[in-house]
């Protein structure tokens, strides 16, 4: 499977749950193209991939919001096409919402929606384990409808340790 980098994010585990999403882990402001300056952080620094065609509906949520290439880490980053690398740990839900990432962990009864629907659970870390389950729980999440008003469009992010 191939994925394009987002970027780097910093962040702070504040539960049992690794999550690049402000609802449930403190995370530095930014996006980071640079790893460099993530690590300068002092946080645990995570880089997020996503598949080509579940970025393209993240791509068009940011720019309706204002952002571009020039102002979005998130979307410079993925128009370049670069590869994420390091460790992949596993996948978490994703969605864009008004320059807030959602998880699916954070929004009421999601993780047991996804769960009865298509039998995919998290595991370790709260993360899904492989890329197609992952991709297969997003796309129904999305055909649900039930992140609205918060999240239209979901993505298996796929989070690496550099």
């Amino acid at each position: 499977m191939t994925f394009v980098s987002a970027g780097y994010r910093a962040v702070r585990r504040t539960s049992e749950l690794v999550s690049i999403s402000e609802c449930v882990a403190e995370v530095d402001d930014d996006w980071f193209r640079d790893l460099g300056l993530a690590r300068q952080t002092g946080l645990h620094v995570l880089e997020v991939g996503f598949a080509p065609e579940e970025a393209a509906p993240i791509v068009r949520e940011i720019v309706a919001d204002g952002w571009d290439r020039e102002t979005s880490v998130v979307v410079n980053r993925i128009e370049e096409g670069t590869r994420p690398s390091g460790e992949l740990l596993g996948f978490e839900l994703v969605g864009y919402d008004g320059g807030l990432w959602h998880t699916w962990h954070c929004l009421g009864g999601l993780v047991d929606d996804v769960r009865a629907a298509t039998g995919v659970v998290p595991g370790r870390c709260g993360l899904i384990e492989g890329a197609a389950a992952a991709r297969r729980a997003a796309r129904w999440l999305t055909e649900s409808g039930l992140g609205d008003p918060k999240v239209f469009d979901w993505a298996a992010a796929a989070l690496f340790v550099p």
